[in-house]
């Protein structure tokens, strides 16, 4: 939302980002704010106050409240309507509201005030070419998504993919399914939709979703292109992974990186350890600590214990050509530093976008939501990246990190790959220029917003 933010300001127009503080307290929330308003001094960031208690219902002797954390949050963000209301409210002019696309809800407040509703789409658009089908796909029961199991699904605009690469919030059939569909159909039903993505990177999808052909039932809302938006980095303070990838040669580091919530057991991590060291390559390695059973959603994690995660003497073995970073690095520096030449990544959005705008190969290791579509998508439609084989497995095994971070490095396909990715960066920087595709988009949005604007008063 920040860089979205700026494109905005770039444009001359005034922009208010309104903030949901969340029901998980630490003190990540308040300090991403304070680094946000900081960097940012144009744009205005709003906290908004928490919903009003919900009211008691004693007929109810069955606990009402939602299991899964998904479901949670979506109850959470609909509360959240009365304080967004009471702000927009407080202000002397609003032309239109944009959208987190969990903050569905929010429609209807945009609806009562008569205002524009759009949505950034913060992941791309093959993974919105999929989702924007939900439902129709369930029509009405969702135990058809539980009997799906590993058959292919082929949908406009997308590689077919395994209906196990889909999110197991949708496969699984539990009570996150119903909320999720529902999500997207509110959405499909908006002004417009913001697409943090590119045209020459996934021509397919955008074009499907630009002829309607992603939402069977009705009009699909105008799709707006307008990324890559990616963050500039730069923190101030230089990380020692910087420093030591200074001493390096030019592309010949593979970085591993899976995102916030990438986590792995101990059994994991030493097959990724066994397999960096066989490979003979150089490496920067973020490590993160296995989650314990009893592990929560918000809860924060202990710094690793990299002696105890890690075979016995690995950081010696390897201290002349491998870094191992504890838990964070400086991601969008690291990838764009000379001496990176390939990212084994999760395939989160921002990240692929990161590694795309770096012009690195992806290596890919889809762990969570719609990573493995997004793997997919990467591997058999860009063509800027390569599986990583036993993903969905108990575990990757060493051989297999061995053998791909080797190949990535030094064979022709490799190279092939490499060639490709710099094609991509390039592409993107077009995209973004004055007259280029994501340029354009962007003044074709404030066009038709302005018309909205105009037919809403």
């Amino acid at each position: 939302m920040v860089e979205l933010a700026k494109v905005f300001l770039k444009h001359g127009v005034a922009v208010i980002v309104a903030l949901v503080d969340p029901e998980t307290k630490s003190t990540d929330f308040s300090d991403a704010v304070a680094r946000a308003k900081t960097s940012n001094p144009s744009v205005d960031f709003h906290v908004l106050p928490p919903p009003p208690p919900a009211p008691l219902d004693s007929s109810n002797s069955e606990d009402p409240s939602p299991k899964h954390p998904v479901t949670k949050i979506f109850q959470f963000l609909t509360a959240m309507n009365a304080p967004l209301r009471d702000f927009l409210r407080s202000l002397p002019s609003v032309d239109a509201l944009i959208l987190d696309m969990f903050c569905v809800d929010a429609q209807d407040v945009a609806a009562e005030l008569k205002l524009p509703v759009y949505y950034f789409y913060a992941s791309g658009a093959a993974a919105l070419a999929i989702f924007l089908n939900l439902p129709s796909m369930v029509a009405g029961s969702t135990a058809k998504m539980t009997e799906l199991g590993d058959s292919v699904i082929t949908l406009p605009g997308v590689p077919p993919f395994k209906a196990s690469d889909l999110p197991n919030e949708v496969t699984g059939g539990g009570e996150a399914l119903p909320v999720i569909v529902g999500m997207f159909d509110r959405m499909s039903r908006a002004d417009g939709i913001l697409i943090n993505s590119f045209d020459s990177l996934e021509p397919r999808a955008v074009r499907a979703l630009r002829d309607g052909l992603c939402v069977p039932d009705h009009a699909t809302p105008p799709v707006y292109c307008i990324g890559p938006l990616v963050s500039a980095g730069g923190g101030g303070v230089e990380h020692e992974c910087t420093t030591w990838l200074d001493a390096q040669p030019d592309k010949s580091v593979v970085f591993l990186s899976f995102g916030s919530l990438g986590t792995f057991s101990a059994k994991q991590l030493l097959e990724i350890a066994v397999g960096l060291e066989k490979s003979g390559e150089r490496f920067l390695w973020v490590v993160r600590s296995p989650r314990s059973p009893d592990f929560k959603y918000g809860d924060s994690l202990p710094e690793p214990d990299l002696d105890a995660l890690l075979p016995e003497g690995f950081l010696e073995r390897t201290k002349d050509r491998g870094f191992v970073v504890k838990s964070w690095a400086p991601q969008v520096e690291v990838l764009r530093h000379r001496a990176t030449a390939a990212f084994v990544t999760h395939c989160g959005w921002n990240s692929t976008l990161e590694g795309v705008t770096a012009g690195l190969p992806l290596l890919c290791w889809p762990l969570y939501a719609e990573q493995r579509v997004n793997k997919v998508h990467i591997v058999e439609e860009m063509k800027l990246g390569v599986e990583m084989r036993g993903y969905d497995e108990e575990v990757v095994r060493a051989q297999e990190v061995e053998e791909k971070v080797r190949w990535v490095m030094a064979s022709e396909g490799g190279k092939a790959l490499k060639e490709r990715a710099a094609a991509a960066k390039g592409g993107a920087a077009e995209a973004l220029k004055e007259g280029g595709s994501s340029h354009f988009a962007f003044l074709q949005f404030l066009q038709n917003l302005d018309t909205a604007t105009l037919q809403q008063d």
